[in-house]
């Protein structure tokens, strides 16, 4: 099946090659000519321009975007005079599903289908597969089932947890969600669960690590709170072997552990990293949408404010409580 691709970063690129290993004709484009070469030496077919792209493509055309959430509306807007009736116009990106919504209404009065699939699966989705959340119309989704099953991981060693899931496709990896934006509801609450279980296994770590805190003299003034029992933190824990431990057979087992006892196991300090810690707005829709639901979310709504911590958001409100802290009892900053 033939495919169009715009966007060739991180994700983009490997799901075209994934997509070439599995037999699919890839049609690609991107604003950096170099990685258009790039996948043309791997057998896609470049495209020096959005028109050159649009015309290499064979009706009904299918063409997926993988770019950022801010740039989807300008990429919708410069294909969509582009294209024809039957057309389908996939957004793998990370995009706001009420954005979908209102997408899929506009293109669907042109007769070009829209459907809003999250993708997850990172920079190792080209050798694992990506789990795909699929948002649109039945018949569009059943179009592109060849090229949803050749991204997906497929069944593998994953035995099914009851027998009658065996019909469903999520056992292949992949899933028809519902209509226009559920694709995308369900990638936003996955990346807001996603925020929640880093913050908690950075947190855990974090606890492991000041654990040698009785070893450590503290200093005895007003201004810092005495360590009671400094024998009950004399541990210098060896967090890599940690990690790695509780990779076997322990309850917290998760992909995202094997990714931090590798980083760990990298550089136990984890020196180059800064603890800057970005968010692309899937965690903050998913507080959103809790709210307006009126649905409890306490942890997925801490996760995101700590991210908004780590770049220095809270600045300005630490240096209140510290003027406070100095009007009221004429407490010194310590430095």
């Amino acid at each position: 099946m033939q495919l169009g691709i715009i966007g060739l970063g991180r994700m983009g690129g490997n799901m075209a090659r994934r997509l070439m290993r599995a037999g699919h004709d890839c049609v690609v484009f991107d604003r950096q000519q170099s990685a258009v070469e790039a996948l043309a030496l791997e057998g896609a077919k470049g495209s020096q321009s959005v028109e050159n792209f649009v015309n290499s493509l064979a009706a009904p055309r299918v063409i997926w975007i993988m770019v950022p959430a801010a740039v989807v509306d300008a990429t919708v807007e410069g294909l969509q005079p582009l294209l024809s009736p039957g057309d389908i116009l996939i957004d793998g990106g990370n995009s706001y599903y009420i954005d979908d919504i209102r997408r899929a209404k506009s293109l669907a009065q042109s007769g070009v289908h829209y459907l809003d699939i999250g993708t997850s699966g990172g920079v190792h989705g080209l050798d694992r597969g990506y789990c795909l959340m699929v948002g649109g119309d039945s018949s569009a989704v059943k179009h592109i089932d060849p090229i949803l099953k050749a991204l997906a991981p497929g069944v593998g060693e994953i035995e099914p947890i009851v027998a009658d899931q065996d019909e469903s496709t999520a056992m292949q990896g992949y899933l028809h969600c519902g209509p226009a934006g559920a694709g995308h509801f369900v990638k936003m609450v996955h990346n807001g669960i996603e925020y929640g279980l880093m913050a908690a296994y950075a947190e855990g770590f974090n606890i492991l690590k000041q654990a040698n805190m009785g070893l450590e003299g503290r200093e005895a003034d007003a201004e810092t709170s005495p360590l009671r029992h400094p024998e009950h933190f004399q541990y210098d824990l060896p967090l890599k072997d940690i990690a790695e431990l509780w990779r076997r057979g322990s309850v917290v087992t998760s992909w995202l552990l094997d990714l931090t006892a590798l980083a760990l196991a990298k550089s136990p300090e984890l020196d180059g990293f800064s603890g800057r810690v970005s968010d692309s707005g899937e965690g903050r829709w998913t507080v959103h949408a809790a709210i307006e639901q009126g649905t409890p979310a306490p942890v997925l709504t801490a996760a995101v404010n700590q991210r908004f911590a780590s770049r220095g958001e809270d600045e300005f409100a630490l240096k209140v409580l510290s003027a406070m802290r100095y009007h009221f009892g004429g407490h010194q900053e310590k430095k």
